[in-house]
């Protein structure tokens, strides 16, 4: 059996290692990219604007919301899907919110209170990338 010499053992090791280099900064991209974005404090203050006390505004419906709820509504004209309901609620409020940053998106529970004394609520979504920032989903609890 014949030794190598070392510089050619590092040569070779070097070359073995080198294509896996290359996918560390892409596994570490997407934990830079998630550090930028809205905050959950920025989430919450533009979830208690958008929705406000009743539900939002038309010019907040066609400005403020993805397209996909756009479409959604448009396909669901009997519900409003922006508040899981058929009528306007008497008061809204906006829960904690969570931020996960490795799926760039944050969520509150919205609760909507009604004139019976009942509440419903849903889950509202908003990108961390959007800009401006917008709603970009709403889930409905049943």
């Amino acid at each position: 059996m014949m030794l190598k010499p070392y510089r050619l053992g590092a040569l070779l090791l070097t070359l073995l290692v080198l294509p896996v280099m290359p996918s560390v900064p892409a596994l570490a991209a997407p934990a830079a990219v998630a550090g930028k974005g809205h905050t959950a404090a920025q989430i919450s203050d533009f979830l208690s604007g958008f929705y406000g006390d009743h539900g939002p505004s038309a010019q907040d419906r066609e400005t403020r919301i993805s397209q996909i709820l756009k479409e959604r509504q448009q396909v669901n004209e009997e519900v409003d899907v922006l508040l899981c309901s058929h009528e306007e609620p008497q008061e809204i409020s906006i829960g904690p919110v969570t931020v996960a940053k490795t799926a760039s998106v944050g969520w509150a529970t919205v609760t909507t209170h009604w004139a019976s004394g009942g509440t419903d609520t849903f889950t509202a979504y908003v990108r961390l990338d959007s800009n401006p920032i917008r709603l970009d989903d709403v889930i409905c609890a049943g």
